[in-house]
């Protein structure tokens, strides 16, 4: 008489199931959002082209999922070339590198709404941790590294609970909490909080204590 087939673990089997699920809600919201906001995006990028010299889209090198770095698009907010100047990389409010229409921008996070191209190329998701710089991927220790193992999103655990107000490793621990206990349900319950969130206006800068604080 022939064995029993071997079950796999209830988790490993509803892996692909949540995993596919997770992959058509990132579909639907990032399609339908790409066709509702093109003509704000088209007339926000007018704008930024009228008041400072330079292509009105952004795009930097980000590490994605298990690291794989990926060009990110978001709506420029600063004067061309400011990341060679001033602060560089390290933006706080008040930075005089910030132009008019990006202080609007930042303010209701309109200069993310490129980042839902990324959604649809499969490099980002809805939900999951802010995609960082490959060079500070580079000085994360091994825990640290545990957040590259879903796709980065455009909203996430960390981003409803401060933004770029949370000190690092506060950051990074709730991070690693998404991921381990990440699902549908609590996708859906970030991106309502992400709304009220926005339209708050908290976090949007790190302050003296919040943010990465290592070498960029």
């Amino acid at each position: 008489m022939s064995s029993p087939r071997a079950r796999a673990p209830s988790g490993a089997r509803s892996m692909p199931a949540r995993d596919a699920a997770k992959r058509a809600l990132d579909l639907l919201i990032a399609g339908v959002g790409s066709l509702l906001t093109a003509p704000a995006v088209a007339l926000l990028a007018l704008a930024i082209r009228l008041e400072s010299p330079g292509h009105p889209v952004y795009r930097q090198a980000r590490a994605g999922k298990d690291g794989n770095e990926f060009s990110i698009y978001k709506l420029r907010t600063m004067v061309r070339g400011a990341e060679f100047t001033g602060a560089g990389l390290a933006i706080q409010e008040g930075d005089d590198r910030i132009t008019r229409v990006g202080s609007f921008l930042r303010r209701y996070s309109l200069d993310e709404l490129p980042n839902l191209w990324n959604v649809l190329r499969g490099e980002m998701s809805i939900v999951g941790p802010r995609p960082t710089l490959p060079v500070q991927v580079q000085q994360y220790d091994e825990r640290q590294r545990g957040r590259l193992a879903v796709k980065p999103g455009m909203t996430g655990w960390a981003q409803v609970h401060g933004r770029a107000a949370l000190p690092w490793p506060e950051r990074i621990e709730l991070d690693l909490h998404y991921v381990k206990h990440r699902s549908l349900m609590l996708d859906l319950k970030i991106i309502a909080r992400t709304v009220r969130m926005v339209l708050g206006g908290q976090g949007l800068y790190k302050g003296e204590t919040g943010g990465w604080q290592g070498t960029l």
